[in-house]
């Protein structure tokens, strides 16, 4: 075939309704207004060419992309399992929590074995408490306690303006001032310095009260003489440093979220941890802390214990559900 030739195609009938029974010439390729087709250059050859492809109409530009459908599958799939594992991982986070802080009392107990094994077992009546916990001066222990004073669970200071404290006055001169926590905040010992904050206390019997009679009788608490007493706390979760149980102490009506909750706080869901003077260390139940012996003459078998004859329905809405003691 020379130049001046025209090449022939073979002739068909068209289609469209316009031109029925016309002939028209066969096409190659496919027209470029047609939809479902599309054209590429073929990026290898460098030639210029093109070829067709067909693409599936959910996506002309991308045949393997997601459609809008299968997308928020995925996006509602993810949510779910986010739903499912968030509160397994905010349950982990708390247990790890309550570990360390029984880890912390741990420490403590080994503080204050040291003490006594110096002071033969004496611990001095209304002994320095902050002193004792903040040993800033080393004038009892000379361990370092800054890690150690406040529960994992309750490591930040509230406002004093919400959960209340003491501002104790002298003779006109300021003599103390104390910010009290939350079930979730530490307490904080703002004067005289230095300034500590923490998230346990001690009972009766770390300041040396109420265990061998009056207090004028020995000037200081042999505690070693008193570690038949396995339930007696030493130092535990509270939100105050003047926290302690007396048999007429009643379980808060509605759960504490303040310092009204005296000892009895929510803390490790249904638990706060405690040292004892026999310096075990363990979990403590909220109903089982009217068991406890709190100081020497203290009921164990008082009215809000088992042994009591205390009802389910006496306890509040709150408390039902924990273990009984």
């Amino acid at each position: 075939m020379d130049g001046n030739e025209a090449m022939a195609f073979p002739r068909v009938k068209a289609t469209d309704g316009a031109n029925q029974g016309a002939e028209g010439p066969r096409c190659r390729y496919p027209r470029p207004h047609d939809r479902a087709w599309s054209t590429v250059r073929e990026p290898s050859t460098g030639t210029g060419n093109q070829s067709p492809i067909i693409n599936h109409p959910s996506s002309i530009i991308n045949p393997r992309g997601f459609t809008l459908i299968e997308l928020l599958v995925v996006i509602a799939v993810i949510a779910l399992l986010m739903a499912i594992l968030l509160p397994c991982l905010q349950r982990a986070k708390k247990q790890a929590r309550a570990v360390a802080c029984l880890a912390n009392l741990r420490q403590w107990a080994t503080t204050f074995d040291l003490y006594l094994e110096d002071n033969q077992g004496r611990w001095a009546r209304m002994g320095d408490l902050y002193g004792f916990l903040n040993d800033a001066y080393g004038r009892y222990h000379g361990v370092k306690t800054e890690g150690i004073t406040c529960c994992p669970m309750a490591v930040k200071v509230g406002d004093p303006n919400t959960s209340g404290g003491i501002y104790a006055v002298y003779e006109g001169r300021r003599v103390q001032e104390v910010a009290y926590g939350r079930t979730f905040t530490a307490w904080q010992k703002l004067f005289p310095a230095p300034a500590f904050r923490a998230s346990y206390i001690g009972s009766a019997a770390f300041e040396g009260q109420n265990y061998q009679g009056p207090a004028e009788d020995l000037p200081y608490t042999d505690l070693f003489s008193l570690r038949g007493y396995q339930n007696m706390p030493l130092l535990f979760d509270a939100v105050k440093p003047t926290n302690s149980l007396i048999e007429r102490s009643r379980p808060p009506s509605t759960e504490p979220s303040g310092s009204t909750g005296t000892v009895c706080i929510n803390r490790h869901d249904g638990n706060i941890n405690g040292l004892f003077i026999d310096m075990s260390v363990r979990k403590i139940g909220l109903k089982e802390l009217w068991t406890l012996k709190w100081r020497k003459g203290f009921d164990t078998a008082g009215q809000w214990t088992k042994a009591g004859g205390v009802q389910a329905e006496d306890w509040p809405k709150w408390m039902r559900n924990f273990k009984d003691y």
